[in-house]
């Protein structure tokens, strides 16, 4: 796969008095690492309701208000969230920070461009964490070497959980990871694996019947025995796929965003991922 440097855009945004930054975020893993670094020095907006898939969701009143007013707006670029990157370039007023910008990014398959999902890597996450204390230290220099103390604590735990990854996924009987779509790049690039989405980089993108016994039949060459489905998309085509090929199923959580029932859990991005860490180690037969 091809790497790509993704173009950097923002504007410049008002200097912090002392009182609480309103920082937008466009989905939960940027609302997550803002009030990780920001702390109670920030209020944080999620645009991406719990249990909504973020790809193409249409903004409110209130939320086009919202990025309009806020003094930082973070957001995924490259066409993740096309809704929020229209609003952006043309009624923001503070700081705007596409994350991916400073970031090396896998091409997906022909014609779909770069794809975004380098939350899913507990290395690059803590490169998307140092971009929001940067961000947030040059809006508010004051409180700069808070933000920097909080974003090294989440920082150590990324490292931490990424250390665990590299230990629980070093010997497994199998390396294929199947997907329902192709969110999973950077972390099978990160830890040997490889994957096989049924989709591609947007879950809405079903393939065809022709498709699908293709996979199936890549499926049973290569002994693959659990396919993985998601948690805010249906497992529809993954249940079919399984069914064909004879596999059975696992929910493997793209963290695009928690259900409700997980913010009432207080599950978060930590807890999650190490709970993919379980299901890809069972599913993929590590010891």
């Amino acid at each position: 796969m091809g790497l790509i440097l993704a173009a950097c855009s923002s504007s410049s945004g008002p200097e912090s008095d002392g009182s609480s930054i309103a920082v937008v975020a466009s989905f939960y893993p940027l609302a997550e690492a803002a009030q990780r670094v920001g702390g109670d020095a920030v209020q944080v907006d999620n645009l991406t309701p719990p249990g909504v898939e973020p790809h193409d969701f249409e903004l409110s009143p209130d939320q086009i208000e919202s990025i309009a007013s806020a003094d930082l707006v973070l957001y995924m670029g490259q066409g993740f969230q096309p809704a929020v990157e229209d609003a952006v370039d043309s009624i923001a007023e503070g700081e705007t920070v596409d994350v991916l910008s400073s970031m090396l990014l896998i091409e997906g398959s022909e014609g779909e461009g770069v794809d975004p999902h380098v939350w899913l890597s507990p290395i690059l996450m803590r490169d998307l964490v140092r971009t929001v204390a940067d961000s947030l230290g040059a809006i508010d220099p004051n409180r700069a070497a808070i933000f920097d103390a909080n974003a090294r604590r989440f920082e150590q735990a990324l490292t931490s959980l990424d250390g665990e990854y590299r230990a629980g996924l070093e010997d497994c009987d199998r390396r294929v990871l199947v997907t329902s779509h192709a969110a999973f790049g950077y972390l099978a690039q990160e830890y040997d694996l490889q994957q096989e989405a049924i989709a591609g980089l947007s879950p809405e993108a079903e393939p065809s019947a022709e498709q699908l016994a293709a996979i199936a039949a890549d499926i049973r060459a290569q002994g693959v025995t659990t396919v993985f489905t998601e948690t805010l998309v249906s497992p529809k085509l993954a249940d079919t796929l399984a069914s064909e090929a004879g596999a059975t199923t696992a929910v493997l959580n793209p963290l695009e965003g928690l259900t409700q029932e997980q913010v009432d859990a207080g599950e978060d991005y930590l807890s999650v991922m190490r709970s993919n860490l379980e299901a890809l180690r069972t599913g993929l037969g590590c010891t």
